[in-house]
């Protein structure tokens, strides 16, 4: 669903990303916020591991942005609220809402294949451009491009 259209949701997911930056060791070396996914490529310098910091970071954005549909002033709340439940009664582990997919598409890059990387890295960044936001990468306020344009952006990366 496009859940990332309204302003106060991504900040919600650009706040715990630099969250877990400063908070869990997560290093991010490149991001891009679109309206219904969130590409990654980021690890973990120490504990808790990935699989956690992960798990908690969609557990708080999913908690932060239904806490949002719900007080806010959304014209689709009854949709997305009613699209989140179903989904949720499909699981038996959620009690509720349904916000995240269970898989995340992980794929482990090897620091040694620099070309792979950055190939990832760039199909990462032009997604707003296929999506037809912007002309230019470093035009989308939501994604690592920015900071790999010699700019910073809204989330402490490593540029690799």
């Amino acid at each position: 669903m496009d859940v990332f259209t309204r302003t106060p949701y991504k900040q919600v997911i650009v706040d715990s990303l630099n969250h877990c930056h400063q908070q869990k060791g997560l290093e991010v070396f490149c991001w891009c916020l679109m309206t219904n996914h969130l590409h990654l490529i980021v690890r973990a310098t120490g504990e808790p591991g990935l699989s956690d910091v992960i798990r908690d970071f969609k557990k708080f954005t999913a908690s932060a942005v239904i806490k949002l549909i719900k007080e806010g002033n959304e014209s689709r709340r009854e949709w997305l609220l009613d699209k989140m439940a179903w989904h949720g009664r499909m699981d038996s582990r959620i009690t509720k809402y349904k916000f995240w997919r269970e898989d995340n598409h992980a794929i482990f890059l090897d620091p040694a294949k620099t070309d792979m990387i950055a190939q990832k890295i760039n199909y990462i960044h032009q997604n707003p451009v296929r999506a037809g936001v912007v002309i230019e990468p470093n035009e989308y306020l939501y994604c690592s491009a920015l900071d790999y344009s010699g700019r910073v952006g809204l989330v402490k990366v490593t540029v690799f």
